[in-house]
């Protein structure tokens, strides 16, 4: 059953991963317009609301979306992993208070009222986009680090290895990190997901990237008013978005039913 999971999950994400990775390079040249929202003469999955090619948006949309969302998720991350195991690990309650109340002060905001104010500011651009992205899902993140990490850190174990001498690092890392690391794999798949969507949703209100931009996101926006008359140019970027995260959940929970049978 877990193969055929892995399986699953595999094959439905390499479809948006290999297209999102590799299309741009196979994209060729653009060519003249045609008519909007048609099909055939040439293009298979017909044209866009400004007549462009629908598979060659598709090979050009989805590099912006999947980068952008693994960055935001991994810097995510690179921050809460460390403020998470400090919280837990240390005994310096202000130390605690410190690093954990403004992250609340930031949880009270919605995340993308936040992005949508910042963008009213100043235009973020993809890299900006990544960033604001990261930095709602901080507060999310270390909470759950430090909730994870907490219930490792209060076991004999750990005081037994301070005891022996061991350097924080090896007790945080060595020890309440790889205790943790099964929660924190499940949040991943989730909170990759959740900014698969946050990610989305700011492009398709037109948030760090150009509103003609050859994304995803923006192909669903920008061609719903045809949705009836030539589908292709929504269903297809809207199903590559949905299998991106559908297969992603998939290979998680795969991995994570091998590591609790395994444990």
């Amino acid at each position: 059953m877990r193969r055929g999971r892995f399986a699953l999950g595999l094959a439905i994400l390499a479809v948006p991963l290999v297209l999102a990775l590799l299309g741009p390079l196979f994209v060729g040249d653009p060519g003249p317009r045609a008519p909007s929202f048609t099909l055939g003469d040439g293009h298979w999955l017909g044209t866009d609301f400004v007549g462009r090619d629908v598979w060659q948006q598709v090979l050009h949309g989805g590099r912006t979306v999947v980068v952008t969302a693994l960055a935001a998720t991994a810097l995510a991350y690179l921050v809460a992993v460390p403020v998470g195991l400090v919280s837990a690990l240390t005994h310096l309650r202000r130390l605690e208070e410190l690093l954990m109340r403004p992250l609340d002060v930031l949880l009270a905001v919605p995340s993308l009222l936040l992005i949508l104010l910042v963008a009213s500011v100043f235009s973020p651009g993809a890299v900006g986009l990544a960033l604001l992205v990261a930095l709602v899902n901080v507060p999310d993140a270390a909470r759950i680090v430090r909730a994870a990490a907490g219930e490792a850190a209060a076991r004999p174990e750990v005081e037994a290895l301070r005891m022996q001498g061991e350097t924080w690092w090896r007790i945080a890392v060595g020890y309440v990190g790889r205790s943790a690391l099964r929660t924190l794999a499940a949040d991943a798949g989730i909170r990759l997901t959740g900014v698969l969507y946050l990610v989305s949703t700011a492009a398709f209100l037109g948030v760090g990237v150009a509103p003609d931009a050859a994304d995803w996101a923006v192909m669903v926006d920008r061609n719903r008013t045809g949705l009836f008359v030539q589908p292709w140019a929504v269903v297809v970027p809207a199903l590559l978005i949905v299998a991106l995260t559908t297969g992603v959940n998939l290979l998680f929970d795969a991995a994570l039913e091998k590591k609790g049978r395994r444990s």
